[in-house]
């Protein structure tokens, strides 16, 4: 049994151009994360899929039984590989995900998904504190645009923020490339 576990977080309908929450870049992040995942069923690692939704059934965004928070089919899970519902940005909070870890024997984890400085970000933290070696491959995330007192921060520069903090403390930081080249 492998110690190392791919946790997919997020990447639902609902980031897509046609959803409420579009994110740069999100089509590239897709992608990336279809080959990493492709990598992690060939090596048999873990595959756990994250699904954000919302506990109101009249929530603007991830509204339950909406087509919204469906996972995207280019990363959809295959029998067997578990489906993870939170109601949180950190994918451990109040769900089952460090249990199936922790009953995998998992040792490392690797992160792709939606949103860099959301989900992402909480989810790596976390892992990190339960003491999981963490990797996030960056290219197989993506993020929006976000405002703080007036002024609009880019995607770009939210992504690269997030990434330069998780990479200085809480996880290594690659791109699809690097780690499939591992």
């Amino acid at each position: 049994m492998s110690k190392h576990a791919l946790i997919v977080v997020d990447l639902q309908n609902e980031y897509l151009p046609t959803g409420k929450l579009p994110l740069a870049g999100i089509d590239l992040a897709l992608a990336n994360a279809a080959r990493v995942i492709a990598d992690a069923r060939s090596s048999d690692s873990t595959v756990i899929h994250v699904r954000h939704e919302s506990t109101d059934v009249d929530a603007p965004f991830f509204a339950p039984g909406s087509n919204a928070v469906q996972i995207h089919s280019t990363v959809a899970p295959t029998e067997g590989e578990p489906v993870v519902v939170k109601n949180y940005p950190n994918s451990f909070l109040k769900t089952e995900l460090k249990q199936i870890l922790d009953a995998q024997g998992t040792e490392e984890v690797t992160i792709v998904g939606a949103m860099s400085h959301m989900c992402i970000d909480a989810t790596t933290r976390a892992a990190s504190d339960f003491g999981y070696k963490a990797t996030v491959v960056h290219d197989a995330c993506a993020t929006r645009d976000i405002e703080f007192g007036g002024q609009v921060v880019p995607a770009a520069q939210v992504h690269g923020a997030m990434m330069s903090a998780l990479a200085f403390a809480y996880a290594r930081v690659v791109t699809t490339d690097e780690y499939l080249a591992k």
